[in-house]
This record gives structure tokens, C-alpha cells and sequence, in this order.
């Protein structure tokens, strides 16, 4: 074990650009275990001492247990080291964010699996281990088929989340690093499991939610098809509001602002009604993250402009009494 712990130091210190090697010495502990576990199964029994020699049933049980388990650890861990190798190769030479990303997603539930088989796996052999669990094992398979019925119609909720969770891994449906907006929250996708999501929504509160509503009802992801956005901002103004002027404001604002990509912008007026006219700013970013900077940076230097230069653009609530308004009958104006 020491030796095979040097060899991987040295093959990690030739090989740094690969993180394999480095990964694997996370598997020392449960491969000495195992290793000792063994020997002392293949050992025990010419142990001649009697406390071991009275407990040799119990004793060679408690070795087995923990060879499967110690086993079951060694696995997982060097499943893990595989995959975490794989996918920080395939991250540090891909340049395409979202392909990264849908990789992740992949890689972490292609691990979660592993792990649950493993431990399916490991605890099944534990139990065949005790001589009632294996004279049980025949009448279980022979019931095998309606207790998987009623199972399947017990844990119809969860099986359903669990195809999900493999639904939207595989069909890139939502990525981890995604932006997603679900149920009027905007957040980014923080975790993906077989069973739940979790969105990190921008004020550091997390959403959990199942997976299935993914895959069964509409939500908003920024980030599909790239993670450029077009963002919009929207003020109500006078009908005598500078519009050309603000078309060149808004081009020094953004000028100023390092979160605009220098793709896009525009001002045009989209609406009116009687008192305001609506006025539209687009503007574009790299990112969910920009586009919302951009956004907030144009709304409050425009508005601010107009207040200190063009105040008369500001829409106002006309409180004065028209003369022009016919008496009423009494005499008095009208109200």
C-alpha cells in the first residue's frame, strides 16, 4: 500500500496535467482497509487463541461485512476519481461554456448513480451473508413481481422524479450554472440530484423543487442556446420628453458601463396613452448576470438625467382646475 501510494505520487508529480493520479490517492484509507480486512478473513481461522477460536461464526460474519463495505467504498471512491479526472480534462480543453456545463450535469448524476448501485449492490451482499436472508431469498424472487407492483404504485411520486432527473441529464433540458426563471423567481440552477433541483436565487435563498416540474411544466432558461442576453428597461414619460436627446444619452451611459457587450442598444417610443408615452431602452450583455447591471445602470443614469436636465419629461399628475369647464347647474364648476 505504501508503495502503490509512492508510485502514484511520483506518476502525479511527472504527469501534473493530469489530475487522475492525484485523485486516486483519495482511495488509500478504504484500500488498507480492504487489504487488512482480507488478510484477517484468509487468517482467522488458524488464530489459535480461544476467544477467537469460541466466536468463529460471528467473528468471520463481522470480516465479511466489513470486506463488502470497505469494498463498496473502494469502488465509489475510484469511480469518483475516474470521473472527476475525466471531466476536469474535458472542462480545462472545451471552450463552450454550455457544452462544460451539460457535462457537469451529466457527470454528477452518472456519479449519483454509480453510488447508489454500489450501495444497492454492497447491502444486498451483506444480507446474503446471514443463512435466514438466503433461505428467504427464493420466496422473495417468487414474490418478486407483485411486490414490485405495489412498490411501483407506493413510490410512483419518486420513480417519477428519479426518470425525470435522468430525463433532463441526458436531454439537456437544464444544466447546472444554468439561469432560470421558475415560478417567477430568477436563480441559477446549483445542484442537480436524481430526485431534486436546487435553484440559488439572487438574494442567496435556495428553491428546491422536484424534478418532475421540470420536465412537466414551462420555465425560462437564459442560458440555453448561448448565455448572451438582450435585456429591456422601460420608462413612462411626457408626451414632451427628449426622445432624440435620450437616444444619445443612452449611448454615453452605456459607453461608461464595463457590463455592456457593445453588441446592441436602441431607444424607441413603443406606447403612449393619454397623459405618458412609453418609452423603450434595449441593451445587450454577456451574460444573465450583466444584462441585469446593465439594466439597473441605464434605469437610474436616465432617470436621473432627466430629472436634473429635463424635469418637464417626467410624467405629472395635473392637479390645477380647467376654466374652460362649463358650470353646473347650481352655479359652481363642475367637479
Amino acid at each position: 500500500m505504501w508503495l502503490a501510494d509512492r508510485l502514484l505520487r511520483q506518476t502525479d508529480a511527472r504527469h501534473s496535467e493530469t489530475p487522475l493520479w492525484g485523485l486516486l490517492r483519495r482511495c488509500r484509507l478504504p484500500l488498507q482497509v480492504v487489504v487488512l480486512t482480507a488478510l484477517l478473513r484468509g487468517t482467522y481461522l488458524q488464530i489459535k487463541w480461544g476467544p477467537v477460536q469460541d466466536h468463529e461464526a460471528g467473528l468471520g460474519r463481522t470480516l465479511s461485512l466489513v470486506l463488502i463495505g470497505a469494498s463498496a467504498w473502494l469502488v465509489v471512491r475510484i469511480a469518483t476519481a475516474v470521473v472527476e479526472a475525466s471531466y476536469a480534462r474535458y472542462a480545462a480543453s472545451a471552450h463552450d461554456a454550455a457544452r462544460v456545463r451539460r457535462v457537469r450535469t451529466q457527470v454528477t448524476l452518472i456519479q449519483r448513480v454509480v453510488t447508489a448501485v454500489v450501495g444497492v449492490v454492497a447491502v444486498a451482499a451483506m444480507l446474503l451473508t446471514f443463512p435466514a436472508m438466503r433461505t428467504a431469498g427464493t420466496s422473495l424472487l417468487a414474490s418478486a413481481g407483485i411486490i414490485g407492483i405495489v412498490a411501483g404504485v407506493a413510490a410512483q411520486s419518486t420513480l417519477g422524479n428519479l426518470f425525470a432527473g435522468l430525463q433532463i441529464a441526458f436531454g439537456d433540458m437544464v444544466r447546472i450554472g444554468d439561469t432560470v426563471v421558475v415560478d417567477g423567481e430568477w436563480g441559477t440552477v446549483e445542484e442537480i440530484t436524481l430526485t431534486f433541483l436546487a435553484v440559488r436565487t439572487w438574494d442567496e435563498r435556495r428553491l428546491t423543487m422536484p424534478v418532475s416540474y421540470f420536465t412537466s411544466k414551462p420555465f425560462e432558461n437564459w442560458s440555453r442556446g448561448g448565455v448572451q442576453m438582450t435585456g429591456t428597461v422601460f420608462f413612462h414619460l411626457d408626451h414632451s420628453a427628449p426622445v432624440a436627446l435620450m437616444r444619445e444619452k443612452l449611448a454615453d451611459v452605456l459607453r461608461e458601463c464595463p457590463a455592456w457587450d457593445g453588441r446592441e442598444s436602441a431607444l424607441a417610443v413603443t406606447d403612449t396613452t393619454p397623459s405618458t408615452i412609453v418609452v423603450r431602452a434595449t441593451v445587450t450583455a454577456k451574460d444573465a448576470g450583466d444584462i441585469w447591471t446593465v439594466r439597473c445602470t441605464v434605469r437610474e443614469e436616465m432617470v436621473a438625467w432627466l430629472h436634473d436636465h429635463h424635469p418637464y419629461a417626467l410624467p405629472r399628475i395635473n392637479m390645477e382646475r380647467d376654466e374652460s369647464e362649463p358650470p353646473s347647474r347650481n352655479g359652481h364648476p363642475g367637479h
